[in-house]
């Protein structure tokens, strides 16, 4: 199938500490930007929610409080994101 994009057309995922929006953050983004042209570019980064990550929140995707320990903050990478 081929897309016809006037625009591009972007894909976030977001790996969280927890379900509740109002107060869980987000522990890693992947973006995926596909351009008119068909080319794609590509980003990620583990993202230091400044509060514990639950056990039962890494077990579902795999990132721990050690692994974002020296990781930006979601306001240090929020605009340079997309």
């Amino acid at each position: 199938m081929k897309l016809n994009l006037k625009r591009p057309l972007v894909f976030y995922d977001l790996e969280t500490t927890g379900l509740d929006v109002a107060k869980d953050r987000i522990v890693s983004i992947a973006i995926t930007k596909i351009m008119p042209d068909t080319s794609v570019e590509k980003k990620y980064t583990l993202i230091n929610p400044q509060m514990p990550i639950p056990k039962e929140s890494s077990d579902v995707h795999g990132i721990t409080d050690k692994m974002v320990e020296f990781s930006p903050t979601f306001k240090q990478v929020s605009k340079s994101m997309y």
